[in-house]
């Protein structure tokens, strides 16, 4: 299209990462380049969708809306290939934003994952995360242009460059509504059928394979061969043809859909490369109606954990776009669901913050996160396999849902799969673990570590190891929280082993060890009462155990008191969280211990001494659980002099 007046005219380096990634695209190994078009096309179907929404809010906004669709246009000879839409546009400060810049976080994980993986089937799974699907354009482009006016201005903005890290932006006064971006194709594509993107042939194959679903319809001059005979011969003709199908999955029937059909809508919705995990289609019907389509993925985004990463399903009003990521209908905990909502009775015009407080929303969302707990219970009982690959991937995302979602603990609770000492190859949900409590065992026995080998190892395990009691091992930073909010599973309190007072033993026993206990009481006492006095900064008390059988001392928490781990979250954090004083618990069986008693009561060493060994007792207590010492150089130089005099 020629263009009548140009003004402001620049030239503009892109942002540093996208820099980055346009060598990536530029020098790209990657074997499926179709996926390009893919990207070209859904960014032209969000276009329209805006359009629609904006024309039926705005009635001020002058549009044609009758003809909204999307054309791919082809020049051979030149080797140009054109996808353009007419809808919502863009402004010249948009242009720059979305294609000079890249704003959203994680696009640094994106280069390195990209650089790092050897596998192309791989690394495509890269193109179009963060908002970077633009720039696959230049894997088969020497140069991109860009054409776009906004719908309701009176100019356009060309941008154009060959991705080597500027780009050439100005104002154009004849500009059709809409979006054009024009790919002047590599020569070297033409020698290979398999990437001459200038053959009909092959642009049929990309829109069937990825973009049949989309709603608008795709356009293309195509050519047709007319037989008129012996005598007249054969005659080409063009022809406009709609090359998708442009149905709506969500509204179908499941039966009349095929997995093939889904799975290429959960790659539009999530641009993920690999199939869903799993498809949910429901309907709501009755007062307030609408359908949803939603996918679990197979493998975790790799912003699942930003603060400003992707969450949310796409909303619908009557098949109008009105939303790409509606937080109001998936809880934050489920944020990895994908898919769409198409309510039937809501206002066109609504907000986010009106839907945070619309009942109908409201009621939506809980029943959208009913059937995903459902469904994940489903896969629990019924595909062990497939359960396990969601857990690995998202479990401890789920379990947030234990801190802010209390009308769905308990089914939250029911999916829930975490480590134990039963099997150190194999998970164990909550039902299971109860199923096989010991008898006569009231309480779910749990310990929060960093680590599985720091929980294994630790003190407190060893009442339970030597008793066969089973200990589930929680290792998520999100275990230290929603343990301590969560009081009981299926009637049975879940109970720390690094809290409280343990005591394994059943009635007969305690009645026959009672004797010994009441003289160990005795014998201790004034050692207890010595090293509570000499540790009195470090401990609030020091006392026997009886969950220890081979370490000579180990510190426990008070029932309600919080764990050193999240003491040290909640700081991380910026809250100033008091710092409770722990229970110093000895093995009287242990010789330290005992060599210490009677060291105490004999007085066989200077009061400097018994300080010193007081000291140690208590930092190898700190140690074995992962602990940080207060001052590590003089307890390395007591410990030294301890070892040089029994040498």
């Amino acid at each position: 299209m020629e263009v009548c007046v140009s003004t402001r005219i620049e030239t503009l380096e892109f942002q540093a990462e996208a820099r980055q990634l346009l060598q990536l695209m530029v020098h790209s190994i990657y074997s499926d380049k179709d996926i390009f078009l893919r990207e070209l096309i859904s960014n032209a179907s969000d276009a329209l969708d805006k359009l629609r929404l904006a024309s039926l809010v705005d009635k001020d906004l002058q549009v044609d809306t009758s003809d909204l669709h999307i054309a791919i246009e082809v020049d051979r000879e030149k080797r140009t290939l054109t996808v353009r839409d007419n809808g919502i546009g863009m402004s010249r400060d948009e242009v720059v934003q979305l294609i000079g810049t890249i704003a959203k976080s994680g696009t640094a994980e994106v280069l390195r994952k990209a650089k790092e993986s050897a596998d192309a089937a791989a690394s495509r799974e890269l193109i179009g995360q963060f908002g970077v699907g633009f720039y696959s354009t230049f894997m088969v482009a020497d140069t991109v242009t860009l054409l776009t006016r906004r719908a309701g201005a009176s100019g356009g903005t060309r941008w154009e460059s060959s991705g080597e890290g500027t780009y050439v932006i100005e104002d154009v006064d004849d500009a059709p509504q809409g979006t054009a971006v024009t790919l002047q194709l590599k020569p070297e594509d033409a020698e290979d059928h398999l990437f001459d993107y200038t053959a009909e042939r092959k642009i049929r194959e990309i829109v069937k394979k990825y973009s049949d679903f989309i709603a608008w319809p795709i356009r293309m001059a195509t050519e047709s061969t007319d037989t008129g005979g012996a005598d007249t011969g054969d005659e080409a003709t063009t022809q406009i043809e709609t090359l998708n199908s442009m149905k709506a999955l969500w509204a179908r029937p499941r039966d009349e859909v095929d997995q093939a059909e889904y799975h290429e809508l959960y790659r539009h919705l999530s641009h993920d490369w690999t199939d869903p995990l799993e498809v949910v289609h429901m309907k709501g019907e009755g007062l307030f109606e609408y359908e949803a389509l939603l996918f679990i993925p197979a493998h975790a985004p790799l912003d699942l954990f930003a603060q400003d990463g992707r969450r949310g399903v796409q909303l619908y009003v009557k098949r109008v776009f009105i939303m790409d990521d509606c937080q109001a209908l998936m809880p934050n905990y489920l944020r990895f669901v994908k898919g769409v909502v198409d309510a039937h009775d809501l206002s066109l015009n609504i907000s986010r913050e009106i839907l945070q407080q619309d009942r109908q929303i409201q009621l939506v969302r809980r029943r959208l996160v009913k059937k995903v707990l459902s469904t994940v219970r489903s896969l629990q009982t019924d595909d062990a396999e497939r359960y396990r690959t969601f857990w690995k991937e998202f479990g401890p995302v789920v379990k947030e849902g234990l801190l802010d979602d209390g009308d769905n603990q308990e089914a939250i609770l029911e999916v829930v799969s975490v480590a134990s000492t039963r099997d150190p190859e194999q998970t164990t949900t909550l039902r299971e673990y109860v199923e096989r409590m010991k008898d006569g065992q009231d309480d779910i026995y749990y310990m929060t570590g960093e680590s599985r080998l720091m929980v294994e190892k630790s003190p407190h395990m060893e009442a339970f190891q030597a008793r066969g009691y089973e200990v589930l091992i929680l290792t998520d930073p999100v275990d230290e929280v929603w343990v301590e909010r969560v009081a009981q599973f299926d009637g049975k309190p879940l109970r720390s082993i690094a809290k409280g007072q343990v005591d394994l033993d059943t009635a007969d026993e305690k009645e026959s060890a009672e004797p010994e206990r009441e003289q160990q009481k005795k014998d201790y006492a004034e050692l207890l009462s010595w090293l509570a006095r000499t540790l009195q900064d470090q401990v609030k008390e020091v006392r026997l155990s009886s969950r220890l059988t081979t370490s000579p001392a180990c510190l426990v928490g008070d029932t309600f008191d919080i764990t050193p781990t999240l003491e040290k979250m909640y700081r991380a954090m910026g809250q100033n969280v008091p710092h409770p004083k722990r229970i110093l618990e000895l093995n009287p069986t242990h010789p330290l211990v005992s060599g210490l008693r009677k060291a105490h009561e004999q007085q066989d060493a200077d009061a400097d001494v018994l300080g010193e060994t007081a000291e140690l007792l208590y930092g190898m207590a700190l140690l074995a659980e992962g602990g940080e010492l207060p001052d590590p150089s003089r307890f390395t130089r007591i410990l030294a002099d301890r070892l040089a005099n029994t040498l």
